[in-house]
Formats: C-alpha cells, sequence, structure tokens
C-alpha cells in the first residue's frame, strides 16, 4: 500500500501535467524511441525515459545510450505504443541482464525557463509490444494513474483495415512463428500465461483492452507495491506475491511444431505501424487515447 505523503506527491506531479505538456507527449509516443538521461540531485539516482515507438534501430540505440554509464539496477520509465516485436524482445533481454526497475511514467518540467527539475509523471501509456518491455525489468511497477493496454500483434502492412485485408499461408505462418518467440520471452521474464491470454483475445479492430490493478498482478507485469517515486532519496519497495509461471508446455508444443523460437526478420505492432508508415510483418493498433 503506497503512503499517503508518496500518494500526494505523485498527485502533485499529475497536476503539473498541463494540456500542453499532453500534446507534446502524445507526439513523442508516435516518434522513434528516444532514451534520455534524467538527472537526480543530490541525494538519489537519475533515471532513464524511454518515450516512443520500438523500431529495428532501437536496441542499436539503448546500446549507444549504455556506454559510458553504469546501468546495472537503474530505473526506466516508459511511455510508449509499442513497436517491433522482435525489437522489443531484445531490448526487454538487454534490460533483464541490466536487472534495471521498469515503471510507467514520463518527465514533466513545471518551469523550463528557470531550469526547474524534471519530476516523473504516472499518467503515462504502456501500450501493446511496451508492456513486454515492462515486463523486462527486475523489478516493476506500475502506479495506479498510468495506463497499460494490450492487444494481439498483427500484419502491420494491413493493420489499418485488417478485418478486410488477405492472408497468405506465408502470412499466418510469420504470424505463428512471432507468438511462439513472444511466449518464450514472456515466461523468461517471469510473466504468466494470462499476459498472453490477454493480449491475443484482443484483435486489432477493437479498442486495446487496459489491465486493470487485479490484471497487473495476474500477469506478473508488477511485482512490487512502491513507496514513494522511484529515483526518490526515500524510495522503498515492498515485494509482492508472485503467481507460479506455467508456460514450459506452450513453449515446448510451439517447439515440437517447428516454431523458431530464435530472433529473425523485425515485425512491428500494427500500431506503430500505422504511425511510423513502415511496412513491416506483424503488428497491433492501440485504441483512440
Amino acid at each position: 500500500m503506497l503512503l499517503i505523503g508518496a500518494a500526494l506527491c505523485i498527485a502533485l506531479v499529475a497536476m503539473l501535467t498541463s494540456s500542453a505538456h499532453a500534446g507534446v507527449a502524445v507526439e513523442g509516443r508516435k516518434l522513434p524511441l528516444k532514451f534520455s538521461w534524467v538527472a537526480c540531485q543530490p541525494n538519489c539516482r537519475g533515471w532513464i525515459s524511454a518515450v516512443g515507438v520500438v523500431t529495428a534501430d532501437s536496441p542499436r540505440d539503448f546500446d549507444e545510450f549504455a556506454r559510458g554509464r553504469r546501468l546495472n539496477g537503474v530505473t526506466i520509465a516508459l511511455d510508449s505504443s509499442g513497436g517491433s516485436v522482435n525489437d522489443a524482445i531484445a531490448l526487454g533481454r538487454r534490460w533483464r541482464n541490466l536487472g534495471v526497475l521498469t515503471t510507467v511514467g514520463t518527465g514533466v518540467q513545471a518551469n523550463p525557463a528557470q531550469n526547474d527539475p524534471i519530476n516523473m509523471a504516472p499518467a503515462a501509456y504502456c501500450e501493446s509490444m511496451c508492456v513486454f518491455l515492462l515486463l523486462s525489468g527486475k523489478t516493476r511497477y506500475v502506479p495506479k494513474t498510468a495506463h497499460v493496454r494490450v492487444h494481439q500483434i498483427w500484419m502491420g502492412d494491413r493493420a489499418n483495415d485488417a478485418r478486410a485485408a488477405t492472408y497468405s499461408a506465408d502470412d499466418l505462418t510469420i504470424v505463428e512463428r512471432d507468438i511462439g518467440r513472444l511466449a518464450k520471452y514472456t515466461f523468461d521474464m517471469g510473466g504468466t500465461g494470462d499476459l498472453l491470454s490477454l493480449s491475443l483475445n484482443v484483435p486489432p479492430w477493437e479498442d486495446l483492452h487496459e489491465l486493470s490493478q487485479d490484471e497487473l498482478r495476474l500477469t506478473n507485469l508488477v511485482n512490487i507495491e512502491m513507496i514513494d517515486q522511484p529515483g526518490s532519496p526515500n524510495t522503498a519497495v515492498v515485494e509482492l506475491p508472485r503467481k507460479p509461471v506455467q508456460g514450459g508446455s506452450f513453449v515446448a508444443s510451439a517447439t515440437a511444431n517447428g516454431t523458431s523460437l530464435e530472433p529473425a526478420k523485425s515485425v512491428q505492432s500494427a500500431e506503430a505501424m500505422g504511425r511510423m508508415g513502415d511496412l513491416g510483418t506483424t503488428v497491433a493498433v492501440p485504441g483512440q487515447e
């Protein structure tokens, strides 16, 4: 349970999020994923803001961003509409190796002209493949005012009119292959089959499903309660009970059916494809914000 002081702090930060900032945030989620270091001085550690769509360049961009920085155990705040399936998986595995804390949030500066400090505002979005990046954190926290939304992966070049489009056997093979990769990744990261079930039950022509607090715990997307904001000098965490992962039979079945579980061609979520104008293979499309 969050302390009252932390709740008041988060509420005040949320009030700083003006309509103008909200517009900027929406635009940022449409652009390629950008990593920014947010300094926190003098008595707390900085954190990483990750805003935008996962593309084929995102893993390399993160490697360049990380060069020369000590990022083990760092907090990464996500504000993203999803993107490339395989590249999100690759990026998520990098983050797990660093033992990061993942959360949903975005940086807000009350008065840039006066060089005010940047605070982490929790009223942010993590949609589609962003949810699987969130899962990559060794520790994971979602504020109650954040929005975590899921849906199916789909063919990127047909996401805008998915029901009317035609699909070949090869197309279906690609989708099945990437579902297998996503399933293996989900179980490797400690997620449950409930996350896959909730995601894969929402077709691209329907609104995304926003996960409730109970569903965030059911899927193991959150595994801590946060006392005070990430990065603040008084931050403490309370570990939550973890639901057992039951993915062995799923992955074994995929392997037995000849589904490749190794990374290969980049796949997109329909959402990212529509926003980036890229003609990738598999995608998914978030609903209106």
